[in-house]
């Protein structure tokens, strides 16, 4: 089948690879419609590595994905052929110990789409469990169904932050995980989410996240002033640091409020200081998030019911047939570029 092969690093093409994947009585065979394309893909093409995950022989790219379901195992009783869905991405093995704990997200024998050397989603089909695919609604979009991967760390992350409604928020780091986990954090019910950045055009796209949002140029506004004023001088609820920058996580804790929570989401390059102290005298809590688990039918339900919206995100969309030049793009985007998606078919 035609698929987008990262060959090695710096090298993309669009050929026949073919995974053979064997129907499974308990899986679904799937047609591919809408990919979007994440920051890892893009780094695996422009490092060809991410830590210890190394692309050693041609694996085809992308994880984020929707689609139709085309074939079900013999075993399958929630799922159709012709029913619309997402999958989530990563099938862990059942019987290790953080999947009995309810940590499938932990588990160290997890297959991953597009980690080497699992393959991804760029290609028409993909055999998958039916337990981690999840029907879409009839007024969910094919695109809209391939954001709710990017979404789920959004949702990890409040879930781990155990957001109250009326709370007030800070969201460090305007890219597309700043913007999921600002849409996340709205839908928990906060009253106010305030979203940084240094790009005056990733600002501009939060804001049209809701009337709740409010932005803050760190380059030309302090933040400490404005969390002081709209706060009255006690910090925000909860920190969602999702920019991975070692200066800005090096601030978070001076943001929190007493008694408040950090959520460390984006991921820095090497590791990073801290001010404990601060931390240790707020007794903040400090949480951490690797993916997600058990997430998905929320958001999808949340998607069917209007309650939360991704059009204003999804800015660039290209054939699958220009798949190279989508990464390319990817590489060096424009500012106001967010998610990046490449479709299969209608």
């Amino acid at each position: 089948m035609r698929s987008l092969v990262l060959e090695r690093k710096d090298e993309l093409r669009i050929r026949d690879l073919d995974p053979k994947e064997a129907l499974g009585p308990t899986d679904v065979r799937i047609a591919i419609k809408t990919v979007g394309v994440c920051g890892s893909d893009v780094h695996y093409y422009t490092h060809g590595a991410i830590g210890p995950f190394v692309v050693r022989e041609p694996m085809i790219l992308g994880h984020e994905a929707a689609g139709i379901i085309e074939e079900v195992g013999s075993r399958v009783q929630n799922l159709k052929v012709g029913d619309r869905v997402c999958m989530e991405p990563g099938i862990p093995d059942p019987q290790s110990r953080a999947s009995r704990l309810g940590l499938y997200n932990l588990d160290p024998a997890v297959r991953f789409w597009a980690t080497p050397p699992v393959h991804g989603v760029l290609r028409p089909s993909v055999v998958h469990p039916a337990a981690f695919t999840f029907k879409l609604p009839n007024n969910v979009s094919y695109a809209a169904g391939a954001m709710v991967e990017p979404l789920a760390v959004g949702f990890q992350a409040v879930s781990k932050a155990r957001l109250t409604p009326g709370a007030i928020a800070l969201v460090t780091g305007a890219g597309p995980i700043g913007m999921v986990t600002a849409i996340a954090a709205l839908s928990a019910g906060c009253a106010r989410v305030i979203v940084t950045d240094v790009v005056d055009e990733k600002l501009a796209v939060a804001r049209k996240l809701g009337p709740a949002i409010m932005t803050v140029n760190v380059r030309s506004q302090d933040l400490k002033s404005v969390i002081a004023r709209e706060t009255d001088g006690w910090g925000v609820d909860v920190v969602f640091e999702c920019s991975g920058a070692a200066e800005v996580i090096a601030d978070t804790a001076h943001h929190a409020c007493p008694g408040g929570a950090i959520v460390l989401v984006g991921m820095p390059l090497k590791p990073v200081p801290l001010d404990v102290v601060i931390a240790q005298t707020k007794e903040l809590r400090i949480e951490h998030v690797f993916r997600y688990a058990h997430v998905y039918p929320r958001i999808v339900a949340l998607l069917g019911s209007n309650q939360i919206n991704v059009d204003a995100l999804i800015t660039d969309t290209y054939a699958f047939e220009d798949s190279v030049e989508a990464f390319d793009y990817a590489v060096r985007p424009k500012p106001s570029s967010v998610k990046i998606q490449i479709e299969l078919g209608k």
